[in-house]
């Protein structure tokens, strides 16, 4: 979206204006019977109500937008306000307005909360319809710019640094919505590469033939049913201390998961090109961090792979040997996604030697049984680690729920002929799968792993979203750096 800001109200302004409106607070500066018609209306300013209204002035027909912003000292004010931002979207993305004035002056938010209101219009107003060539007028985008009126002091900087995040979720999204036949290996490389052209970060991508002398078996078994390149997809941004250790992101991205020879039931199948939102997780939350510059070291891992049956696609029983030197009985060719992360992070952890490493996966199914869609699943080796990201899953929105790891689901995995099977047994699905990528942490690296298969996809809009994907895990990993890495 186009963002400008001035100082007031002109005849050249949008014809929408928006103002935010406190819970039972209605502002008494309304033109007639606005403040009669909202209350007829129930319209009380809770968070993401709106009401509208058209009014003259000077001849010019307005069209005054009231959002609800909550109670003025509710602890989570700003995700409030980012509702309310959300709801002006919801609400005017189609409506055939091109713009919308943010009426700042007449509030008394500061700069900060008048950042998270445009950052929920601009969240909410993300739409991927690239494919779409028959929409209706009444179903067209039409919201494409917010000017902000009579806002603060210091709003510009602020907004410069939230909309670098705001766009790291809108590049996840994209990645997450395109097709399969769109993003696979080697397209996902090729739209990271053009999209970080100028951001000061660093793209190394490594091909099959030197993942296969490196050893890592697990990741290209995965891939080795497919016409499709595996990649490795490393980006750096190393915007902090020089020689300090960086934390290291590492995203699973299996970019259509059929399942291979374990193939999947065919009804939804096609949700299976979400597979990658691990990977589109991390590669959003590096862009954001390179637009706004980031004071801290991080790397970004994307481990990408196309699982796909053939006749050259692993079968289960194989067994094959990890970059690490351990061996896997492949039990569940559906279990894939372990496999990949697992020499990614082995490769991760001896290139980098990061000081904190995270992975992100939409891994099993059994962590939306447990957790739904209202949290991401944690496990981590290390308390410390998981209290910083369940912090960051709080202040971000990005919500991230703690579930154990210890020795006694080791023998859930153990095999017969091998060092592991990917598998465990029918319990504790998402528990054995964290297990699993434990055994590949060496020298006691602080590690947590998120298990993300309920967050990227959404079948129904969101406060922040509409139907589809999400951008989850990108605000979460910025926030965490903020917290842990910038000084």
């Amino acid at each position: 979206m186009k963002i400008h800001f001035s100082d007031s109200l002109t005849a050249d302004s949008p014809r929408l204006v928006a103002r935010i409106v406190d819970q039972d607070k209605l502002p008494q500066d309304l033109p007639d019977n606005f403040v009669e018609a909202a209350e007829a209306s129930r319209f009380t300013g809770k968070t993401g109500q709106t009401f509208e209204g058209f009014y003259k002035n000077d001849g010019k027909l307005v069209r005054l937008a009231l959002a609800g912003g909550g109670k003025a000292d509710d602890d989570q004010r700003n995700a409030a306000l980012e509702k309310a931002g959300a709801a002006l979207a919801a609400k005017y993305s189609t409506s055939g307005e091109t713009a919308i004035a943010l009426d700042a002056g007449s509030s008394d938010l500061t700069a900060e909360e008048i950042v998270a209101v445009m950052t929920g219009i601009k969240l909410r107003n993300w739409r991927w319809d690239e494919y779409r060539t028959k929409l209706r007028d009444e179903q067209k985008k039409s919201l494409k710019e917010i000017a902000v009126i009579g806002a603060p002091d210091g709003i510009e900087a602020r907004w410069q640094e939230a909309e670098a995040i705001a766009t790291g979720v809108d590049f996840t999204r994209e990645l997450v919505a395109e097709p399969a036949n769109t993003i696979y290996p080697s397209s996902f490389v090729e739209r990271c590469q053009k999209r970080f052209e100028g951001t000061g970060a660093e793209i190394q991508v490594l091909g099959e033939e030197e993942m296969e002398k490196l050893g890592m078996h697990m990741l290209l078994g995965v891939g080795q049913g497919s016409r499709k390149e595996s990649k490795l997809l490393v980006i750096k941004w190393m915007g902090g201390k020089e020689g300090e250790a960086p934390l290291a992101f590492v995203g699973k991205g299996v970019t259509f998961d059929t399942g291979g020879i374990s193939i999947k039931p065919g009804p939804n199948m096609g949700d299976m090109k979400f597979d990658m939102g691990g990977a589109g997780a991390v590669a959003g939350a590096m862009l954001a961090l390179s637009l706004r510059k980031a004071k801290a070291n991080v790397i970004g891992v994307c481990g990408l792979v196309e699982n796909m049956p053939d006749g050259n696609a692993q079968r289960p029983g194989d067994v094959v040997k990890s970059m690490s030197g351990q061996t896997v009985e492949i039990l569940n060719t559906d279990a894939e996604g372990r496999l990949v992360l697992g020499d990614a992070l082995t490769w991760t952890q001896r290139e980098f030697s990061p000081s904190r490493i995270v992975d992100l996966a939409t891994l099993t199914g059994a962590v939306i049984i447990s957790l739904g869609n209202e949290h991401g699943g944690l496990f981590s080796n290390n308390d410390s680690l998981a209290d910083d990201l369940l912090a960051a899953g709080k202040s971000s929105g990005d919500k991230l729920w703690r579930l154990p790891i210890n020795s006694a689901y080791d023998k859930l995995i153990n095999s017969p002929i091998a060092d592991m099977q990917n598998i465990g047994g029918r319990g504790a699905g998402s528990i054995t799968a964290a297990q699993f990528l434990g055994r590949f942490i060496e020298n006691d690296t602080p590690w947590a792993h998120l298990d993300i298969a309920g967050m990227v996809w959404a079948d129904k809009p969101g406060a922040t979203w509409d139907k589809g994907a999400t951008g989850y895990g990108v605000r979460l990993l910025d926030d965490f750096v903020r917290a842990t890495a910038e000084g």
